[in-house]
């Protein structure tokens, strides 16, 4: 027999914040959202309140503010969890400025619990708390007395078995030697930075009293319909759920390629698929997820550098209006890897998609916000890691300069990233540029060392004779095997 108190999770309506905070907000708890101005505080908790308040959990928002609740509601109105027909039967505004004007803590204190004994809250919120730790701060009383309200007002409120959210403006967590910090059994910190021309939000659960948070700073956007946070994905999930086939191979929809691959790509690799402007990446890319549709494999792609309409064949077209073909929107910039990951997920398992385009990198590198681009390479991987073992086969376009006579495989350092590389290059032969591929890795599996010319045409790669007997002479030196 456990002698374990069952403590309920309350999940908070925000998408992605129950994943953070371990499975939702602990009943009864005493929480502080806090964080830089601007930075969705409000927002959040009106999200929080809306979402759990009922007839049987009714919610009392304090304001400590000078302005009204209603210049307040008035913004909060335009999301759709605003719900007007909660307002004063599920849901209570009371304005505490005036009682806070004199700095009297135990005035404010008692104005408080004759309201929650009123209304019988499940839920309580003030907002913002930082005001009553500025008033603090010019008493006597000072520090010590804030300390006993809020030692006090968790105790009320526990008493009164209300799940407690104190909202307010702080700088920085560690920075902090407020008592609010200590006697909190939850902590949430939001803020925002700017960073050269864009601006990011990021969340992070700093404390979480009884149960495993998700670490590490996370990003979030307000969108129209309130806060979205888009956890990072952790590596060490565990992943077993998904079975592959090592035998199993996909298609490329190019026979002669599939030929010298070994019988096409592994299911649930990483193919990069490499070369200059102009090679052939997006073709060779449209095809591999049009064999995919013809074989009853959902597939998705996520365009980067341009619009999918502009990007993609009339063909590939008509499959995403059929609905076998998913687009990610990759319009807005200043994204996370972790809002695109989000995203790429979701439609996976929306679609149970097998095929996963992301056309190039070097879009993908300029979509995300500035702060994120420094830490590109660990981005890329843990989004392919994550890709891969969830059994998707994932092929990635990423353009080179063609030097000629330099044979490259990344431009970024991320060959080792992927289980497959095939590159796309140009020689210069009787006077004409002519299109080459060959097959540089695939790991764990025999494969054609020829380089090949290849042509585009309607029907799109139609793959030529080897390049050996002009081996020496397009490059002007051998062209030496690659390692591995």
């Amino acid at each position: 027999m456990s002698n374990k108190v069952n403590i309920q999770r309350l999940a908070t309506g925000v998408p992605g914040l129950d994943e953070l905070l371990g499975g939702g907000i602990p009943e009864f708890s005493f929480n502080l959202v806090a964080g830089t101005p601007g930075s969705g505080k409000t927002t959040m908790a009106h999200q929080i309140m809306f979402s759990l308040a009922s007839p049987e959990r009714r919610a009392l928002f304090f304001t400590v503010l000078g302005e009204p609740p209603l210049k307040m509601l008035r913004y909060q109105q335009q999301f759709p969890f605003f719900d007007v027909s909660k307002i004063n039967q599920s849901i209570k505004f009371v304005n505490l400025a005036a009682d806070l004007l004199d700095g009297d803590f135990d005035r404010v204190l008692a104005r408080i619990l004759d309201e929650v004994r009123e209304f019988s809250p499940s839920l309580v919120f003030v907002d913002s708390f930082r005001s009553v730790v500025q008033s603090a701060q010019g008493m006597d009383r000072g520090a010590a007395g804030l300390q006993q309200f809020v030692q006090q007002l968790g105790m009320q409120m526990t008493s009164w078995l209300a799940t407690t959210f104190l909202i307010g403006e702080y700088l920085a967590p560690e920075a902090e030697s407020s008592p609010v910090f200590t006697v909190a059994d939850g902590i949430i910190w939001m803020s925002q930075l700017v960073h050269r021309d864009a601006l990011v939000r990021k969340i992070q659960v700093v404390k979480m009293r009884g149960q495993a948070q998700s670490l590490g700073v996370h990003t979030f956007r307000i969108s129209d319909s309130g806060v979205d946070i888009f956890p990072r994905a952790m590596l060490s999930a565990p992943m077993s759920e998904v079975m592959i086939d090592a035998e199993e191979r996909l298609s490329m929809g190019v026979p002669e390629l599939d030929a010298m691959m070994g019988g096409g790509v592994p299911a649930g690799y990483s193919l990069l698929l490499v070369g200059p402007s102009g090679s052939g990446k997006s073709v060779l890319a449209t095809q591999f997820l049009t064999e995919g549709v013809r074989k009853g494999e959902a597939g998705v792609i996520a365009a980067f550098e341009k619009s999918p309409n502009q990007l993609l064949s009339h063909r590939l077209n008509a499959l995403i209006d059929s609905g076998k073909v998913g687009v990610i929107n990759t319009r807005t910039l200043d994204l996370s890897i972790d809002e695109i990951l989000h995203d790429l997920v979701s439609m996976i398992k929306r679609m149970n998609a097998k095929r996963v385009v992301i056309d190039s990198l070097s879009g993908f590198e300029l979509a995300l916000a500035s702060s994120f681009r420094d830490d590109f390479r660990e981005s890329l991987y843990r989004m392919v890691a994550v890709l891969t073992a969830m059994g998707v086969t994932v092929l990635m376009t990423a353009e080179l300069e063609d030097r000629y006579e330099v044979l490259r495989f990344s431009s970024y350092g991320n060959a080792f990233l992927s289980d497959a590389i095939v590159m796309q290059r140009y020689v210069e032969l009787e006077g004409q540029f002519r299109r080459v591929i060959a097959v540089v890795k695939v790991r764990a599996s025999e494969h054609s060392n020829d380089l090949r010319f290849f042509e585009i045409d309607a029907d799109g790669i139609a793959i030529g004779e080897s390049l050996s007997q002009y081996a020496g002479i397009l490059t002007g030196r051998p062209i030496a095997a690659p390692a591995g």
